[in-house]
């Protein structure tokens, strides 16, 4: 493809998914000059060679609409561009059939999730732009400056300096992937106490639990609200990061920070953040992973509920050793570390 490539790229999901997406979108940014059409606050989270807009626009809600197709403006938006990517419309009949027209047959569009056998979704969206590379490749994301320093004011603010920061993530886009909110709390607290650390809690702009995380961790800071770029920034700062199957435990991973990923009744071969410093934790019971209407009514929850405080705390004492460890070696060979 010639450097004058122009690629337009539509994608509709939510955080988790366009993290494992990200590659992708890298991928396809290095074929041309790439526009964006998705949520804009990913804009946070692309490569500055990137244009975000929102994918609610009226060039694409027209092209649900009868005679889409002989409009100019439309005909001129679209056939602007090379090359046309989209994960979203698939299967809507009047949406592929006026974007194929309109773009000259310059457009491949996908279903958003696989169909068929069992697939990472970072690997299927990789597959979709003919890239083969199974577990290899994970996100990354570059912090940017006026988060890095919005980061540094915030550990000031809060007498963080020299703490053991826990940050954990209670929540994410459904409840019935949460651990019990008890059982952060008893982490909470044997993080205080055992490693006399600090622990920053992570809620997202509408958590129902607000009252109640604030009853249950009184002596914790409670952020919500943050743009990505400051949650990146905040995350990547903490020593360890403990969370639910979400979007903001994949922007941790992505961030580099060591991730401990609690899964229950989704499946990680699937859905789990990808990373070189991420652990998943699980208990593996005979009707998980299930589907996501079995999820809502579930009576029990053992994945999650058997999946113990005691397991989690176990788990973050071996990766604070591995973190010492790490230090050390970098300390022994006089190399140094990334410290915000």
């Amino acid at each position: 493809m010639s450097d004058a490539e122009k690629i337009l790229v539509l994608f509709p999901g939510a955080l988790g998914d366009f993290l494992c997406f990200l590659p992708t979108l890298k991928k396809l940014a290095a074929r041309g000059s790439l526009d964006l059409m998705a949520r804009t606050e990913y804009a946070d989270l692309v490569p500055s060679t990137v244009r975000v807009r929102s994918l609610e626009c009226h060039e694409v809600a027209r092209l649900y609409a009868p005679g889409a197709e002989r409009e100019e403006g439309l005909r001129s938006f679209w056939g602007s561009y090379s090359q046309i990517y989209s994960w979203t419309g698939g299967g809507q009949i009047d949406f592929e059939g006026h974007l194929r027209a309109i773009s000259k047959g310059k457009v491949e569009i996908f279903p958003f999730l696989p169909c068929g056998p069992q697939i990472h979704l970072m690997d299927y969206y990789l597959s979709c732009i003919g890239v083969k590379s199974p577990g290899r490749l994970h996100p990354t994301i570059r912090l940017r400056p006026g988060a890095l320093a919005w980061s540094r004011r915030f550990w000031r603010h809060h007498k963080l300096k020299g703490a053991k920061v826990l940050a954990l993530a209670p929540g994410s886009g459904a409840r019935a992937k949460n651990w019990p909110i008890t059982f952060y709390q008893t982490v909470a607290d044997s993080w205080q106490r055992e490693w006399g650390g600090k622990v920053v809690i992570i809620l997202g702009p509408a958590e129902e639990e607000r009252a109640e995380i604030d009853r249950l961790f009184q002596e914790a800071i409670v952020v919500q609200r943050l743009n990505l770029a400051n949650l990146a920034a905040l995350i990547r700062h903490c020593d360890l990061y403990v969370g639910n199957d979400s979007g903001v435990t994949h922007l941790a991973a992505a961030s580099g920070v060591e991730v401990i990923a609690l899964f229950g009744p989704t499946d990680p071969a699937q859905w789990a953040p990808r990373g070189k410093r991420v652990t998943v934790a699980r208990k593996a019971v005979e009707c998980s992973p299930c589907e996501r209407a079995t999820m809502k009514v579930c009576p029990h929850r053992k994945c999650l509920t058997t999946l113990t405080p005691k397991d989690v705390i176990r788990a973050l004492g071996m990766a604070r050793r591995k973190i010492i460890f790490k230090s050390s070696n970098l300390l022994d060979k006089g190399g140094s570390q990334d410290y915000i």
